[in-house]
């Protein structure tokens, strides 16, 4: 059986993106900001739903929901 194990505070954006698609709830607010930052500054090509949630993810990364988070790790991934 495979073991999970807890994510740990991710160092990169690598393993942000990792942490926010697999296990949102687990995200500290500074990694939801950081997050946001991230899709916000390399956001060309994200939608206006997507920016919108990233820049309430720079303002308020405590009223973040688990969805939210999962949609800018997907948008985050998609870039590489």
């Amino acid at each position: 059986m495979k073991e999970h194990r807890v994510p740990h505070a991710a160092g990169s954006i690598h393993d942000l993106v990792r942490k926010a698609t697999h296990s949102p709830d687990l995200m500290t607010q500074a990694e939801t900001a950081r997050l946001s930052e991230h899709v916000l500054k390399g956001g060309e090509h994200a939608t206006e739903e997507e920016q919108a949630i990233a820049r309430k993810g720079t303002v308020e990364p405590e009223n973040m929901s688990a969805a939210e988070i999962q949609l800018l790790g997907k948008r985050a991934a998609a870039k590489k």
